[in-house]
């Protein structure tokens, strides 16, 4: 087993104990990612909509670093504290996604998440 450690600054920094991912062979693990800006660490809190983006460019940031697309996404993991905000997040995830190329995905509602944000998505790609 190859792995290795891929960390970008155009993403968030880790806020404990993990990596932004691990590319293990031809494979890209990503922890989650919440709507954080890279810079100054700075929660985006509006709509749920521009909390999603922000999720978005940060995991995108990620896959870049490892010479991947959101074509190599394989399998994606949404967590939401509301089912209500759920057709607005698919709605912004989607956009992200060649319609038809989608990755296999759950959306998950939890109790809380992290720093209380309302989103947090994680990756697995493959390249």
């Amino acid at each position: 087993m190859k792995k290795k450690v891929i960390n970008t600054t155009r993403a968030p920094s880790a806020i404990g104990p993990y990596n932004q991912s691990i590319r293990v062979n031809d494979t890209l693990f990503i922890s989650g990612q919440i709507p954080l800006v890279p810079k100054t660490m700075e929660l985006i809190s509006g709509n749920i909509e521009e909390e999603t983006h922000q999720v978005m460019k940060n995991l995108e940031s990620i896959i870049k670093k490892a010479k991947m697309s959101f074509k190599n996404v394989v399998k994606a993991t949404i967590y939401l504290d509301d089912m209500k905000n759920f057709s607005k997040v698919n709605e912004v995830y989607g956009s992200y996604f060649e319609k038809g190329d989608e990755p296999a995905r759950e959306t998950v509602a939890v109790k809380s998440l992290p720093k209380g944000v309302r989103i947090e998505i994680s990756m697995i790609a493959a390249g």
